[in-house]
């Protein structure tokens, strides 16, 4: 299954005469901005418990071509949706007819709010990161918009500062309280290179991605998330049950980051069965992520694909958050010859499973994938492999 190029010009080509057919001519200057969405390697479920992620941006990605306009409107056109969008600067208000369009308008009030200059603007935008799956297209999005915003209005904005203000957007004007690696990676991400991002501190480091030879296969289940806002909010109060009867006996600590494996073992025993289990994912997994840069920083893909195996375990059996169908995405992974590791992505209950497998070994794992899932869960899957993808850009376009 190839992917097809996102880089070509067919694409921004298409927005252009989008833009003019839906926004009419004009003599003013086309900006085009791409933003990619992302996958998690490792690092499920520490970003709010203030720990580390390990996630790469993708090959798919959200492209918006726009140009300024002298007054305050403000016109968006979705090619993929084929629908127009218009607002005022003046009154951002939620649209509730058209949703799509609200991550856009979160991102030019969160802007407006921090005290840019905006002016008007007629854009349009288009994406192919499949909706629903996990893979962030919403950030990407939110990041495209920052992008061409800023390079519409001659603004200048530090990358970390635009990928807080994309959250904010999302947090505040469109109501998901998302953590922040999606915004950060689709903005900051390099090509060939993992994103190790520490959520407390907001540092972050590029690993280099050591072979062109493993590829990640994303495995969609097909499975829409249902059960994702009610059990997420229910993991945070657990992971704050836990840290608060930790900080009883562990002095100093403040989120479950501060707690080494050796303070757990040690102190577990104080807490509920459900919340230990909780807390031990947390915990474990911090170390995991941190034992996968050093696995990727050497090149042990071998090491790298056991840590995977682990957090899928830990997420199914301590986390709770898996599904059937993602376990039986990691169950075929396992059986393939050339997959290095395999596990779930995402908040879970449905959604993407991951793979880290030898490029040689690509088709095996995808027959296999396509003739036993269907099997096992009576659904049919969707299968995109991916390179190592760079992080949001913005150029003028220059034409064919």
């Amino acid at each position: 299954m190839k992917m097809a190029s996102v880089d070509g010009t067919n694409r921004v080509s298409m927005l252009i005469a989008a833009l003019e057919k839906n926004c009419g001519t004009s003599d003013a200057q086309v900006h085009v901005a791409k933003a990619p969405g992302r996958v998690n390697l490792i690092g499920e479920h520490t970003d709010y418990n203030e720990g580390f992620v390990f996630p790469i941006a993708i090959d798919r990605n959200v492209i918006i071509a726009g140009r300024r306009r002298s007054d305050r409107r403000v016109r968006v056109y979705s090619a993929d949706y084929e629908q127009l969008n218009e607002f005022s600067l003046d009154d951002i208000a939620f649209d509730k007819q058209m949703a799509w369009s609200n991550y856009i308008r979160g991102i030019l009030a969160v802007l407006q709010d921090a005290g840019c200059e905006l002016s008007g603007m007629d854009l349009v935008v288009t994406g192919n990161i499949p909706q629903g799956a996990g893979l962030s297209s919403s950030a990407a999005l939110e990041i495209a918009t920052a992008d061409i915003a800023t390079a519409l209005c001659d603004l200048t904005i530090d990358p970390v500062d635009t990928a807080k203000l994309a959250q904010k957007a999302e947090n505040e004007f469109v109501g998901v309280q998302c953590g922040i690696m999606d915004q950060f990676v689709s903005k900051l991400g390099r090509k060939d290179h993992a994103l190790l991002i520490d959520c407390r501190s907001l540092e972050y480091r590029h690993i280099p991605w050591l072979s062109d030879q493993v590829r990640v296969l994303i495995a969609d289940t097909r499975v829409q998330r249902g059960l994702v806002d009610s059990e997420y909010n229910k993991r945070r109060q657990e992971c704050e049950t836990g840290l608060q009867a930790l900080s009883q006996v562990l002095s100093g600590i403040t989120a479950l980051r501060d707690v080494s494996i050796s303070q757990f073992r040690e102190h577990a025993h104080i807490l509920d069965p459900v919340v230990r289990a909780r807390c031990q994912h947390v915990v474990y997994e911090n170390a995991r992520v941190l034992e996968a840069v050093e696995a990727l920083e050497s090149g042990d893909w071998v090491h790298l694909g056991q840590l995977m195996y682990a957090s899928h375990e830990s997420l199914r059996d301590l986390y709770e958050v898996s599904c059937p169908e993602l376990n039986a995405m990691v169950e075929i992974a396992r059986s393939v010859e050339g997959v290095y590791g395999a596990r779930m992505t995402g908040a879970g209950f449905g959604g993407c499973a991951i793979a880290l497998v030898e490029e040689r070994a690509l088709e095996d794992l995808e027959k296999a994938i396509l003739r036993r899932y269907p099997e096992m869960t009576g659904r049919d899957p969707q299968l995109l492999h991916t390179g190592v993808a760079s992080g949001a850009h913005t150029c003028f376009w220059k034409g064919q």
